[in-house]
Formats: C-alpha cells, sequence, structure tokens
C-alpha cells in the first residue's frame, strides 16, 4: 500500500467525512472512510463492494466468519448479505482511512465477456485479501480526478472500467466473476434483491420475487440463502429494521414515522423485533446514541 494513496484519501476525507465518517465522491459508488475513535457497532446489508484499508483497523462479521481488517487488506462483498462492522484502531493522529468501492454488475458483466471463460468461486459473499498494487494504483488515479472535477466527466469512466478490470484479474476475481455470467445464481438473486429495495415498505410477496430471479419458489428459496444467508423474509426483515434506525439515529425520524415509513403497521411489533435484532429497544438506542 502506498503512502500517497493514504495521503490523498486522508486530505480528501479530512474536510468532507460528515457525522458518520463518510466522505462521499463526485464519482459514483467511491466514498472515503475517515474515523478518529474506534466507533459503535454498525449494521448493515451492504450492495456488493470492495474496502481498501488504509490506515486503523476494522472488525467485521457475517454469522459465524469474523474478520479483523488491516491496512494493505482489501475486505470483498459480492452480496447484498448482512454484517456488523465495528472500527477498532483510530485515533486523532492516526484515524481510521479506508476506501470503498461498490462493484457495478454491468461492468463487471462487459468484462467478463470480453475477458473470455476463466473459473469463478461460488464460496462465501464476504473475504479478505491483500490488496494488490495494481488496484491500488487505479484507485488512485481515479480519487486524483476529485482535485480537478473537470476531468471527472471525462476519465471517470475509463477508470471505473480499469479498476474492475484489476479486481477481476486479481485475487478477488473469481468471486467477482460470478456477477458478470448472465444467467448466473449470483445475477438473478440480485434482481430480486433490487426490488426488494426498491419496495421496502410494500409487503413481501415471494412468489413476485421468484418471478423476477426467473425461478421456480423452490430454487429460488435455495438459492436465495445460500446467497444471502437468509430467507427472503428475513432478509426484508433485517433491511427495514437497518433502514428505520438509520432513520432514527442520522435523519431524526420519531419512532413511530421510522417504523410506519418502511412497512411495519404496528409500532410495538417493530419495538420487538428491534430488539431483537439490536439487543436494545428504539427509544433506549437513541438515547445511547445521542450520550455517545
Amino acid at each position: 500500500m502506498t503512502e500517497t494513496l493514504l495521503a490523498t484519501a486522508a486530505r480528501f476525507a479530512e474536510p468532507h467525512a460528515d457525522a458518520h465518517g463518510v466522505a462521499t465522491t463526485p464519482i459514483p459508488g467511491l466514498a472515503v472512510v475517515r474515523e478518529t475513535m474506534p466507533t459503535a457497532i454498525q449494521y448493515a446489508i451492504n450492495r456488493p463492494l470492495v474496502a481498501l484499508v488504509l490506515q486503523g483497523r476494522k472488525h467485521v462479521a457475517m454469522g459465524a466468519s469474523t474478520f479483523d481488517l488491516r491496512p494493505g487488506e482489501s475486505l470483498l462483498i459480492t452480496a447484498d448479505v448482512p454484517t456488523v462492522s465495528q472500527i477498532t484502531e483510530a485515533n486523532l493522529a492516526r484515524p481510521y482511512i479506508s476506501i470503498v468501492f461498490e462493484i457495478d454488475p454491468a461492468v463487471v458483466a462487459e468484462l467478463v465477456t470480453e475477458m473470455g471463460a476463466a473459473p469463478f468461486l461460488a464460496g462465501a459473499p464476504i473475504r479478505v485479501d491483500p490488496t494488490e498494487s495494481e488496484v491500488a494504483d487505479a484507485a488512485l488515479r481515479l480519487l486524483k480526478l476529485v482535485d480537478r472535477p473537470a476531468t471527472i466527466p471525462i476519465l471517470q469512466a475509463q477508470l471505473l472500467r480499469e479498476l474492475h478490470f484489476w479486481l477481476l484479474s486479481g485475487r478477488h476475481g473469481g468471486a467477482i466473476r460470478a456477477l458478470g455470467i448472465p444467467g448466473s445464481h449470483a445475477q438473478r438473486i440480485a434482481r430480486a434483491v433490487n426490488l426488494i429495495r426498491s419496495e421496502l415498505a410494500a409487503p413481501l410477496r415471494v412468489e413476485q420475487l421468484a418471478s423476477t430471479a426467473g425461478m421456480g419458489l423452490s430454487a429460488f428459496h435455495e438459492h436465495f440463502r445460500a446467497i444471502t444467508s437468509l430467507t427472503p423474509l428475513q432478509f426484508q426483515k433485517k433491511l427495514r429494521l437497518i433502514e428505520a434506525r438509520r432513520l432514527m439515529l442520522s435523519a431524526g425520524e420519531p419512532i413511530g414515522n421510522a417504523a410506519y415509513s418502511v412497512g411495519y403497521e404496528s409500532v410495538p411489533q417493530f419495538t420487538r423485533e428491534y430488539g431483537r435484532l439490536f439487543g436494545v429497544t428504539p427509544a433506549r438506542d437513541r438515547r445511547q446514541q445521542s450520550v455517545a
């Protein structure tokens, strides 16, 4: 990992990071995370992404699998899976810094076609590997565009494509490749996940999801759980609760408003399910976060 990449990311993030430590760039799907102290536990269902850790340390868990990320390592998430994470090493002198890059399935599909046949891995949706120099170099050149805004509309597409290419060519390639294979289970389940995300507050109709994925009900249930680690109903419930928590803690929404906006019809039911997932009631969670 080059000091230049760390310096460039830190220089951008320091004035642009929001209250949650996220500095969004003008380049779609690219952000820098900066935290100056260890964080509380964070819950998320991320879209497929790669996170390059440049400084500090972070702990990530999915089910029984746990990962400790160090500088010079990359976290790869190839499916919409629930994660629990916490930045464990950060301070004012050496803040936690990482570059987060969302994987674009359309770019992956295009590159897979051009690169030709190669093996792909259908294993765990989360893995950690050393960051390869070609990936770090492409990320650096992409991030440097932010300092020259006029270059972004001209150069961002080719640099985003190059970054995807090096990811596909390296250690992560086999796991990412499945996202770009037409008709793969990963692609089909991704279509169903996108529908759940776009209609989060709507009642869940598994038949519609299976149809969107182009699968029979039995096959859909099997592959959905294999890829996301959850049933469709469990996935929707976790996504609703995580979004409601974001609305409460980040946007300041009242508890009832947050519950109804993600599709709950009963605040008591919302409170019970919130407590099961986060280990605390919505009201107490708000109080604890405001004190922190």
